[in-house]
This record gives C-alpha cells, sequence and structure tokens, in this order.
C-alpha cells in the first residue's frame, strides 16, 4: 500500500488516480485546508488528518501495512511564506518531521518528496542542474530545502531512502478533466490567465515587467501534471526496487515567461486577455529552467505532454466543464 499526504491537492490527486490505474492499493491522509474531498479517487482509502498530528497520524501507520510514503503535503505560495513564515515552517517543516517519525517508528523506509525548483533562489546559470548552488529566496524555498536536509541526515541515520524531486512550475490537467487545478486563492499563472480569458477576472495582472529577462517578466518551465506524476511513480519503483536516495529536477527544459503564457493562452483559447502591470512581488527569482537530462537517464523518465498548448488546453478543457 503506497500512502499519499496531500491527496486531495492538485498533484497529489493526480498522483493517486495515476497510482490506482496502475495497479497500486492507495491510502490518502489530508486535511483538507487547500485540497477537496471530492478530488479522491473513490478507489483509494482516505482519512481527514493532518500530519502534524502525530498521534494520528501514527495510528494510522500501524493500522495499514505501508510500503512507501509520496509526501505532497505542504503549503506552497512563495508570496504567502514571505508574508507568514512562521505558517509554512510549522506546517512544511515540522508536518515531515512528524511523517518522517512515524515512517522510522513503523519501520517505513522509501519516500517520495515533493520539492521544488524554488530551493535554487536566482540560479547562476540556466538551464539548472540538480547540484547547482541552493540559495532559496523566500521562506517556501528554505522549507522545502530545510526537508531535503533533514532527509539526507535520517536515511544517513535511520536508512530511510528517499527521492526528492524538484518540480518547476507544474500546469494542466487529466486527460478525463475529471481533477484539475483548483486553489483558493489562485495564485498559479495559468489558472489565473484562463480564468481571465473565461470573463471571471477582467484583468490579468503581471506582477513585475523589469525582471532581467527578454520582456522584462519572468520565465518559467512548465511541466504538464501527468508527465509529473509519471516521473513519480518511476522515482517511487526505484525505490522499492531498492535504490539509494536521490535528487532529480522535473522540468522540460524550456522557459516561457509571463507575456508568452497570456499570449499562448490566449491563442488556445480564442480570447482577447487584457492585461495590468502590477509591482513585483516579494521572493520572485527572473528565471527558473529545469535541465532534466538526470531524471531521463536514472528515472527513465519520457515525457508525453511537453507541449504548452496541450498544456493550456488540457487545464482550459477541466475549467470549461468545472468553474
Amino acid at each position: 500500500m503506497i500512502l499519499v499526504c496531500g491527496g486531495a491537492g492538485y498533484i497529489g490527486s493526480h498522483a493517486v488516480k495515476q497510482l490506482l490505474d496502475c495497479n497500486y492499493k492507495v491510502l490518502v491522509i489530508d486535511n483538507l485546508s487547500t485540497g477537496y474531498k471530492e478530488n479522491i479517487d473513490s478507489r483509494a482509502l482516505f482519512y481527514n488528518v493532518d500530519i502534524r498530528d502525530f498521534k494520528e497520524l501514527d495510528n494510522i501507520f500501524k493500522m495499514h501495512k505501508i510500503d512507501a510514503v509520496l509526501h505532497f503535503a505542504a503549503n506552497s505560495i512563495v508570496s504567502e511564506s514571505v508574508k507568514d513564515p512562521y505558517k509554512y515552517y510549522e506546517n512544511n517543516v515540522l508536518g515531515s518531521l512528524n511523517l518522517l517519525k512515524c515512517m522510522k517508528n513503523n519501520n517505513i523506509l522509501k519516500i517520495v518528496f515533493s520539492s521544488t525548483a524554488a530551493v535554487y533562489g536566482n540560479p547562476k546559470r540556466v538551464p539548472i542542474e540538480e547540484t547547482d548552488e541552493t540559495i532559496p529566496t523566500n521562506p517556501y524555498g528554505e522549507t522545502k530545502l530545510a526537508i531535503e536536509k533533514i532527509l539526507k541526515w535520517f536515511d544517513n541515520a535511520y536508512n530511510i531512502k528517499y527521492i526528492s524531486l524538484r518540480y518547476f512550475n507544474v500546469a494542466g490537467a487529466d486527460k478525463s478533466a475529471n481533477i484539475g487545478e483548483m486553489h483558493n486563492p489562485e495564485t498559479h499563472l495559468i489558472p489565473l490567465v484562463i480564468k481571465t480569458a473565461l470573463g471571471e477576472r477582467e484583468y490579468m495582472y503581471i506582477f513585475g515587467d523589469d525582471y532581467n529577462t527578454f520582456d522584462g517578466t519572468c520565465i518559467r518551465d512548465y511541466i504538464h501534471v501527468t508527465d509529473l506524476v509519471d516521473a513519480h511513480i518511476l522515482a517511487l519503483e526505484k525505490l522499492l526496487n531498492n535504490s539509494e536516495s536521490n535528487i532529480y529536477n522535473l522540468g522540460y527544459g524550456e522557459g516561457f515567461s509571463v507575456k508568452q503564457i497570456i499570449e499562448r493562452v490566449s491563442y488556445v483559447t480564442n480570447s482577447n486577455i487584457k492585461v495590468k502591470i502590477e509591482k513585483r512581488r516579494d521572493g520572485d527569482p527572473d528565471i527558473l529552467i529545469a535541465n532534466p537530462n538526470k531524471a531521463i537517464n536514472d528515472l527513465r523518465f519520457k515525457p508525453k505532454y511537453n507541449d504548452l498548448d496541450y498544456i493550456i488546453k488540457s487545464a482550459f478543457n477541466w475549467h470549461k466543464k468545472f468553474i
């Protein structure tokens, strides 16, 4: 049985579905603070539990034979982390420590960890490799990097093997259009532009057009959520086959600016999107683009949906259906 922490969230719910489709038994833990119960596939077993509640968490570990953990549970809004770092350290780091303590106590020795490209901060080179410097520019990235360091020492002391997957920008929706990206409030670029295209917002706000990029707006590497989850399952299988711990970037190695994303959403949805420029948000790096070669070579990661228009179209199809 695979335990998915944060399995009611955007990425977690896609992971639960794909694990079940691969014939894994799945147990979901989520406190539903940002996730939605209706996102959870009915074939999975679900507990409404916060991973910061050690007693409840440990009880679940004792009730079930868990083979490995996929850990998605975290707060993940960069700007919010700058304004409220306590929330991010308390939820992300303390929650992860509780989870790892339960794993240690119950002899569960395999975990795939949801990390982030935010650990790199403003990179000195692009595309970014896993061995590059990690100097986060916001508390969100700092908490994820702190957990990676905790994982290293738990491996050293307790033999808990981990694969940490550093995501770049995740977007898109499952091809069924039954699950997709929904946050409250929404802060991710592609769904915000789609909401503007659908008339739910009057303007698309660009936060800063004076970055050190070709058009002045931030550049990011976008990866389809289904490809991202495929990489998680490959990482899980590697751990179940007694792999050593490791860290991988998950992206496509291609960057798009905020203005380019707005242009492509306008094209795919056949919409006229009005734009307003606002001041920069704290903590946003200029450019984040992955070098995905390590994941491609070690995990045998083979992206299927690495086309920006397809990513946008899949997200648009879900939004039209559910929003």
